[in-house]
Formats: C-alpha cells, structure tokens, sequence
C-alpha cells in the first residue's frame, strides 16, 4: 500500500479566491467596493464615492426599508387624493397635530417632496447597481471558464489518483463526463476546466430587476388609477362617464379621458341563502346578470358579474361589491295625481338586510287645499318579517316584505343650496301628518298596499320590489406588470439562494514514473456540503473509467478532501473490488 503524497504545510487562507488568482475570481457579479483615496479626494472624487455609496446594496435596501415606513403613515392618516371628508373630519377632531401633519405632508404621503424624493433615490439606486452586474455577468457568460490554479490541493475539496491511461485520454474523459452534467468546460492547458450554477447570478438579477419593474409598476398604477362606485337599480344602467358615479377618486395625473368607454345594464341581481343551520342567511348564490357593451358602437354581450369575478373591460375591472333591496313607490297628491313613481334603494343595516331610505318629492306635489309642497317619506323596509319582531328581518331573501313608512310636508331644505344625501331627510322644516288620534302617522305596507294620507292629502302605494347591486369600477394600469415581476422577483430569489456557483478543474499530468496524476479539485462561490460530495460522485465516474494504477491502494474508492482536511469518500460498485484505491492528498495545511 502506498502513501499518500505529501505537500508543503500552511494555514487555510480564510477566502480562497485570494490565493486562487483568476479561478477564483468572479464567482459573484456584486461589485467589489474600493475605498476612496481619502487625502486626494476632490469633487470628482467624493462624487464618485457617493456613487459608490448610493448603488449599494445595503444603501438601497435601507431606502426600501424607508418607503416601507413611509408607507405606514400613508395607510393609517386619511389621504386628501383618496377622502376628503375623512380628511376635513380628522382637521375638526385633531386641531393640534392637523397642522403638523400638513408640514409634514403627511396628508398626501404619496405626492409628498420626502416619499417622492426616496422613491427615486431608490430607482436610482437599483438601477446603478444592476446595470453594471448585468455587463459583468454577460461577459461572464461570452467568457469561459478560467483555467486550473497551479496548486489544485488549496482549493475546499480535492481529491487525486494515479492511473495508468494516457493523460490525453483522461482530459477527453473528464470533459464528456462534464459537460454530461451540465457543465460548461474546456480543455485549459493541462486541465479541464468547468463551471456550473449561472442560474444563480441569473436569479439574482432577475429579482432586482423585477423589483424595479414592480416599483415602476406601483408607481405608475398610483398616479393613473381612477376608482368609484354606482348603485344600479334592477333596470337601470350605467355609463362609464365621471357625472355617472355615486362617489369617484383618482391619481394626480389621472385624466377623465383616461377612462375606458363602456356601459351596462343589470337585468337582474340573483341572492340565495342558507335556509337552515348554523350558517342560516349566508349567501350561497350572489351575483348580477348584465348587458355590456364597449365603446360607443360595440355589440351588446351578456354576461355575470360575481364576487371575486369582475368583468374586465379594457384596464377596467367591475366588481360587484354590495346588495339590497329597492321597493317601488307610487305617490299621488291630494287630486289622484301620480307625482311619484321610482324604485327607491334602501341601504342595509345589518346581515338579515333590514335597511332604510328615503322618499322626496321634490316637484309637482300638491295637498287637498291645492298648495304646493315638497312631500318627504322615511322608510324603513324589512325583507322577511316577522311578527313579535317589527324592527329587523329575521332573514335577508324575500319572504315576507314589509315597507314601513313615515311621510312629512314642508320645505326639505332642497332650495338651501346646502347638499345632502339622498338617503337622509331633513326634518327642521316639515311637518308630520297626524292619524285620526293625534299620533304620528306610521304605518307597515306589504306588496300592493296603500298609506292614505289625511285629509285628502294623497297617497302612498307600496307597488313591489326590484334589487339593486353597487359595482366597483377600478381602473388602475400596471397591474399585471406588477403580477408578473411579483412572481419573477420570487423564482429569482429563490434561485439566488438555492443555486450554488461553482467550478471544477480536472488535471492530467505524466509523473516522473510515467505514471498519469490526476487531481480533481472544486470551488463554489460559498461553503457547501454539497460541493465536496458533487466533486465526490464526479471523481467515483471517472475514476470507474480511468482505473487506479496497479500499485495504488487496493480498495475501490477516491477521496475527497475540504480544507480543513477531512475526507470525503464516494464508493463505485462497478470497479472490480481488486482495483487499487486512488491516492487522496489532504488539503493544503493538513497534517500528514
């Protein structure tokens, strides 16, 4: 038995790629960082070296740690662009911080100098630091791989054998086996030389890249976007114009011509529910059946609108967001007149859609004695009802409806110029018609009904009931890049953190016995357990087809060494148990 060769003692240098020279060498697209000349430092100088600073790594992940922060704000104090009545609420209740916060610009934290200003701090930043990478790593790619140090037993795992086949034949081996896995090699002088693992620089700047793509995208959606909402009336329909919504916010640089044309028509609202058990009045069916049509001259096209499936027109989504119930109303003035005929929607107040609204007849009303006046009803209107129980539905479908109406005459403050919602009435100048002892007048209608009003002042019929539906139409551009880079973002880091780089060398030389040496060695841009066993399987491969020399160890195995000088071995069970065993060199500074 022969033993192993040995080599000259030394410490394990810490960082390989110091002693390794170009093999070494990038393993790593990140920018190496070069300290300023500090006494020499001039504008061109410290220019540079805020350069430096800024398109690092850790600089823009702590400018992307500030608008994560500067986000906070954002989301908990009202926004001016978003709500300003939730915005002149919070000035009337918070006198004291109100003024800070518009310094500060706390109000519009999106607009604001500060946001703005990190925001494009960390583009920049991004993207001073990926362009560079980038140049570097398709150089890497155009390039090969650099050649074998001069002493491969320095390298974190190592292992070697002699062999009696040609060394010609043995490089010619190694590189089939290599780029059998994957590998990109070439014959470098005396050695083979490989390396594996591009996909993780790949990743790496696939997930920044994605996330430049995925601020761009934020940024942009934030600036056009444009949401509102309507509340349709079975019947009724809806264009996609400003004048059209209930209520509508936007972007800064949102403009009305921005929105996309459309319009819808709801046929009919379907809502079923649970019946029984503990899950009793969840909805099971909820959704709007509809006729759409795009752009001024587009064919009509039916379709369902449901939670969670909007219809997607264009940039725009519809989404269905809310139900209730709209009970039509005919009201006739003291001479049988029909002065009033709508379906009125009622707003729910709770799960089982007990709700309330408001009649105002504004024009055209007229009492017994001929006078002209403005006609007010509160309503209060219950799906199932339910005796023993008048004040809520029992149930939200409609089983057992019932309007329950409160009428008043006078001035309603329409005239006033002062705006009010069309589901609150104003009280401070009407009057309540009274019943026949004295109490207010009140009663409960079911389908088909009618309220007599005293004195021959009119009527109230309660005729039936539709559904209304409120959609949510949101338009906000760049989502699916922000989708897309989200995804790519995430497959690149992980690739970055799960992919190893690394390299193999395989060197064949004549020894002075005429016998061929060869020596495997490999390197990967960090420690790994995995390197070591890799190089292990790779070298059992070859060594099965370059056999050990006669007078090596008897024992059908190679060994793989780490720096630290601990051996790996890798068994094949094809080699005639006979054969000799490779000769293993420990590591560069192992004992011998």
């Amino acid at each position: 038995m022969s033993t192993p060769s040995k080599t000259r003692s030394g410490a394990t240098p810490e960082r390989p790629d110091e002693d390794l020279g170009a093999a070494g060498s990038q393993l790593s697209t990140a920018p190496k960082e070069e300290l300023p000349n500090l006494p020499s430092l001039g504008v061109i100088g410290w220019a540079r070296w805020f350069w430096r600073q800024l398109t690092s790594m850790r600089v823009a992940l702590l400018l992307l740690l500030l608008v994560s922060l500067g986000a906070i704000p954002g989301s908990l104090i009202p926004q001016s662009g978003i709500d300003e009545t939730k915005v002149a609420d919070f000035r009337k209740t918070h006198t004291f911080v109100a003024p800070i916060y518009d310094r500060l610009g706390l109000f519009h934290v999106y607009s604001s100098v500060w946001f703005s200003s990190i925001y494009i701090l960390l583009f920049v930043s991004l993207i001073g630091c990926i362009i560079p990478r980038t140049w570097q790593f398709v150089g890497q790619l155009r390039g090969r791989p650099p050649g074998a140090p001069k002493r491969l037993t320095r390298l974190p795992a190592y292992t070697t054998w002699r062999t009696e086949t040609e060394p010609e034949q043995v490089r010619e081996a190694a590189l089939k086996l290599l780029k059998k896995r994957r590998f990109r090699a070439h014959l470098a002088g005396d050695a083979v030389a490989a390396e594996k693992g591009y996909l993780r620089e790949i990743g790496n700047l696939a997930f920044h890249i994605a996330l430049i793509v995925m601020l761009t995208a934020f940024a942009w959606g934030q600036l056009f976007k444009s949401e509102g909402n309507k509340l349709v009336v079975e019947g009724d329909g809806f264009s996609n114009t400003l004048i059209s919504y209930d209520d509508f916010k936007s972007g800064n640089l949102f403009s009305s011509d921005d929105l996309v044309p459309f319009s819808f028509t709801l046929n009919k609202f379907t809502g079923t529910y649970e019946a029984t058990g503990p899950n009793r009045g969840t909805p099971r069916i909820y959704q709007a059946a509809i006729t759409y049509t795009k752009g001024a001259y587009g064919k009509d096209q039916k379709t369902l609108v449901k939670v969670n499936e909007p219809l997607t027109i264009g940039d725009s989504k519809v989404y269905l967001t809310a139900h209730g119930y709209a009970p039509v109303i005919t009201v006739r003035d003291g001479k049988g007149k029909v002065v009033y005929n709508d379906a009125v929607a009622m707003l729910p107040l709770d799960s089982n859609v007990t709700s309330t609204g408001v009649v105002k007849v504004l024009d055209g009303y007229r009492n017994a004695k001929g006078v002209t006046e403005q006609l007010g009803v509160s309503a209060f209107f219950l799906p199932t009802y339910t005796k023993g129980n008048e004040t809520a539905s029992t149930f939200p479908a409609l089983e057992n409806p019932v309007l329950n109406l409160t009428p008043y005459h006078g001035d309603l403050g329409i005239d006033s110029g002062i705006p009010q919602s069309v589901y609150q009435l104003d009280k401070s100048h009407v009057k309540e018609f009274k019943d026949a002892k004295g109490a207010q007048l009140r009663e409960n209608l079911e389908p088909g009904e009618t309220m007599k009003l005293p004195n021959g002042a009119g009527s109230i019929t309660y005729t039936g009931t539709k559904q209304w539906a409120n959609f949510q139409v949101v338009q906000q551009p760049g989502t699916d890049w922000a989708l897309g880079a989200a995804l790519t973002a995430i497959f690149g880091l992980a690739a970055s953190l799960f992919i190893q780089r690394r390299r193999v060398w395989v060197r064949a030389t004549q020894g002075p016995d005429g016998v061929t040496v060869v020596e495997m060695a490999g390197l990967g841009r960090s420690e790994s357990a995995k390197l070591p066993e890799e190089l292990g399987d790779l070298a059992g491969i070859l060594y099965d087809q370059t056999p050990g020399a006669p007078e090596s160890d008897a024992t059908d195995r190679t060994g793989t060494t780490d720096r630290t000088g601990s051996t790996t071995r890798t068994s094949s069970t094809d080699q005639d148990p006979t054969t000799p065993e490779p000769e293993a060199v420990p590591a560069e500074g192992a004992e011998t």
